[in-house]
């Protein structure tokens, strides 16, 4: 099977400050057993920097895809693709360049609230469309999905009344539809 790659010679700028050594990789690979084990292993042999990964199935039975949020500070991206195409089961590599996609992540937090503090919780919750999920005497677990920007600032206002756990999925991407043919766009 042909493998192929979009992603450009040249290292292309993010445009948010937050992703300013960040560039986000789309890995198409074959769903068999090993592969992330593979995939995160070639990283850390390497001494890269995984700022955050994410894997589910593709569109196409038998495949999956990486999100992977590289760090540019331990590794040029052109060696990163160079490296994971060794590896037999990687099939696609795609940069997304933020400003042409679409990146979502999911937020998970407990956080001590009772009396005024949850309904302080409850109204910041509703102001950045999450939802509270789960309510103890004094905690509450709250969930909110959307642009990793969004949930940084959520998790900073949060973290004023005392974050019990966090967790986040880590980031997932796909290119942003061409508004005029409703198709991906190309890169």
């Amino acid at each position: 099977m042909a493998r192929t790659s979009d992603v450009p010679g040249a290292l292309s700028a993010n445009t948010s400050s937050a992703n300013m050594n960040h560039h986000i990789l789309s890995v198409l690979v074959q769903n068999r057993p090993g592969v992330l084990a593979r995939v995160a292993g070639l990283f850390a042999r390497r001494g890269y920097n995984i700022f955050s990964l994410a894997v589910a199935p593709a569109e196409e039975e038998g495949r999956s895809r990486i999100t992977i949020v590289v760090d540019l500070d331990s590794a040029p991206l052109e060696q990163i693709t160079k490296q994971l195409f060794k590896l037999i089961d990687v099939i696609k590599i795609s940069e997304l360049d933020p400003s042409r996609s679409v990146e979502r992540e999911l937020l998970i937090a407990t956080v001590k609230a009772s009396g005024p503090k949850l309904a302080d919780v409850s109204t910041l919750a509703e102001i950045f469309e999450g939802k509270i999920i789960a309510v103890a005497e004094d905690l509450v677990t709250v969930s909110l999905e959307g642009h990793p920007d969004k949930l940084d600032d959520f998790e900073d206002l949060l973290g004023r009344h005392g974050i019990v756990e966090l967790q986040r999925t880590g980031r997932v991407a796909l290119p942003k539809l061409d508004r005029s043919s409703r198709h991906r766009s190309a890169h």
